[in-house]
């Protein structure tokens, strides 16, 4: 038996799916009814991972740990600080004490996310490869959006990230999403249990969360869309991101909870190929056949960052994951659940 939690959420959800199309006996603990049927055979358990005696019921007889559960989203202001790190914190705290005093989990699959790079990695002409601090509200007013080379002050080229590269959490999120990797690499130390850590970059597709502060910049550039309304970009639109099909994020956990050995450590769930928001916001745009084309804002949040995109060598090499679903055809499909009320 295989544990999801969050298995009612996003994209818990499509992972739920793909482990029961291959034949896996999966139990869903969800503090909230899934919203989507899933397939026939699920054990779906109401609970909240941060009540251990939910736990424990939901690992009786379990060998495997694939956790999705978290609070997720950028937020809104720092009223949301205490509710980031009970969800995300405490219930990863709750579910690693319980699997230690157990000692029946064999592995455990953590959702992480590439948040926690920062500001992503970029090179100097004259410096190599530098660590940017964050960007300065004067400069952002300013309209000035790239970040500078902190040694010389000039221009930088952003690369493709890989895992080794500094962690640099630069909101209460991203700070959130590090600790849970810390947690569980301590509690793997300890136990000898496998951890493997999935780093996923910008998720989009069916069931993503509609309308709320929370949701991802694609969801948001479809509810407008959809609503007769043009997307509303940030910044100057140029900066860029890795997105990648929920079903690709999906088929990576599939990859890492059934492979032969467990296959520990952090992996950059990805597509492979950066793209800019405004690019997204123009393939949304196409797929919606609204006049209203992206508006570019100029307005910005402190806390996002400028460009962060991944390198995908090491999934491909070490985890055997390579993204398959396509991007135009993904942002089709988004706006098309969008517009039937199907997402």
């Amino acid at each position: 038996m295989l544990l999801v939690t969050g298995g009612a959420g996003f994209i818990g959800s499509h992972i739920v799916d793909a482990l029961a199309a291959a034949g896996i006996p999966v139990r869903v603990l969800d503090h909230e009814p899934p919203r989507w049927p899933l397939p026939q055979g699920v054990e779906i358990r109401e609970g909240d991972v941060r009540d251990p005696e939910a736990v424990i019921a939901a690992l009786d007889g379990v060998t495997a740990v694939c956790h999705q559960a978290a609070m997720v989203g950028l937020g809104v202001d720092l009223d949301d600080i205490a509710d980031y790190t009970s969800h995300n914190d405490l219930g990863t705290a709750v579910l690693l004490r319980a699997m230690a005093r157990l000692g029946t989990v064999d592995r455990l699959v953590l959702a992480s996310s590439m948040v926690v790079y920062g500001e992503g990695r970029y090179r100097c002409a004259e410096h190599g490869v530098v660590g940017p601090g964050p960007r300065a509200r004067a400069d952002l007013e300013a309209g000035q959006f790239e970040p500078p080379c902190p040694a010389c002050g000039q221009a930088l080229t952003p690369e493709a990230v890989p895992e080794g590269a500094p962690v640099d959490p630069r909101n209460v999120y991203a700070a959130t999403k590090l600790h849970q990797e810390h947690l569980s690499a301590a509690f793997s130390r300890e136990t000898g249990v496998p951890v493997t850590a999935l780093r996923y970059h910008n998720v989009y597709g069916p069931r993503m969360p509609r309308d709320t502060p929370y949701a991802g910049v694609a969801s948001l550039f479809a509810s407008e869309l959809a609503a007769g309304r043009p997307p509303r970009v940030f910044e100057d639109g140029g900066q860029r991101r890795d997105f990648v099909h929920v079903r690709d994020i999906a088929r990576a956990n599939v990859i890492a909870l059934t492979a032969d050995e467990a296959i520990p450590g952090a992996f950059n769930v990805c597509s492979g190929t950066p793209r800019s928001v405004l690019d997204m916001a123009q393939a949304l745009h196409a797929a919606s056949g609204n006049e209203h084309a992206p508006e570019i804002t100029g307005g910005f949040r402190l806390g996002d960052v400028r460009h962060v995109f991944a390198d995908a060598t090491r999934a491909a090499q070490v985890l055997g994951f390579q993204a398959q679903e396509d991007f135009d055809a993904g942002m089709r499909e988004l706006f098309a659940g969008e517009t039937a009320g199907t997402r």
